[in-house]
């Protein structure tokens, strides 16, 4: 099992959260059961999303896909204003919030560090960059930057894991990594993080890497949280970029579930069913 880092564990708080800890409560939960569709579905692609999604989402509000076809510019959201708590998807806005502070790129020892929080989405390094980057007050400013107008910090910490966002935000934030216009960070700033979503170890590419391939191209970060001292559930979120076996779109997924092996999974089926019906047509 891989170390765990201090904030995987925050007993003191209430929440469970990171990248490192659960491969071991995942085997632990065995594979769980995801509603599916018994057949294709058919119709126009809009229509098969909605068919798919409302299956899978088993009527859950706690629940919300937005996905953005590059090849036509069509979008389409499933619940996609609904807003959570980031998790470690947040790792994203930490490291060009780190680039802001460098006032270009990293240092090697940031940099480095930036690269174990995407890649590995190691949360010592995620701490660092948070603090150097400016906590809660500059991951604001950026969102406000970015107009994303459903992410914010949470009011009543100064947790990163805690900040909020919704699918909606999270393709937008991607649009802008992706050549996007905006002021708030560099091209090659945002270069430099993309390319670090493009290397996330074998073991996190899932949700909506879940269609990696030879063939297929996956730029992501996920993240999931389980809050200990409310509810007990957790937050499972994905988004990313999939390119390749004629697709090109964005895509998050955020949901809120019993335990983290049922979010994994209802991610990565949301990343194969929208892969799958993005293969017969555009938005």
């Amino acid at each position: 099992m891989k170390s765990i880092s201090r904030r995987s564990l925050l007993t003191t708080v209430g929440v469970v959260s990171g990248g490192m800890a659960f491969s071991a409560l995942a085997a632990c939960t065995g594979t769980p059961s995801i509603p599916r569709p018994t057949a294709s579905p058919t119709g126009p692609i809009k229509s098969q999303l909605d068919e798919v999604l409302k299956i899978v989402s088993a009527g859950s509000e706690r629940f919300g896909v937005f996905v953005e076809d590059v090849r036509s510019g069509g979008s389409y959201g499933f619940n996609g204003d609904y807003a959570s708590q980031n998790a470690s998807m947040v790792k994203v806005m930490i490291a060009l919030m780190a680039l802001r502070k460098a006032g270009g790129m990293l240092s090697p020892e940031n940099s480095e560090a930036a690269t174990r929080m995407i890649t590995h989405s190691d949360n010592a390094a995620a701490e660092t960059l948070w603090a150097y980057g400016g906590g809660p007050d500059a991951y604001q400013r950026l969102a406000e930057e970015l107009e994303l107008p459903n992410t914010h910090r949470e009011q009543s910490r100064d947790d990163w894991s805690w900040t909020w966002t919704t699918p909606a935000d999270q393709v937008k934030l991607l649009k802008y990594l992706t050549g996007g216009d905006t002021s708030a960070f560099t091209t090659e700033q945002a270069g430099f993080v993309y390319d670090l979503m493009g290397r996330v170890e074998a073991d996190q590419a899932w949700g909506v890497g879940a269609p990696k391939s030879a063939q297929v191209q996956v730029h992501l970060k996920n993240g999931w949280v389980q809050f200990k001292s409310t509810d007990g559930l957790w937050a499972v979120n994905s988004m990313g970029t999939v390119s390749g076996d004629g697709r090109d779109y964005r895509l998050a997924v955020m949901t809120r579930v019993p335990d983290f092996a049922t979010g994994r999974e209802l991610t990565s089926e949301v990343g194969r069913q929208v892969f799958s019906i993005l293969g017969s047509g555009e938005l």
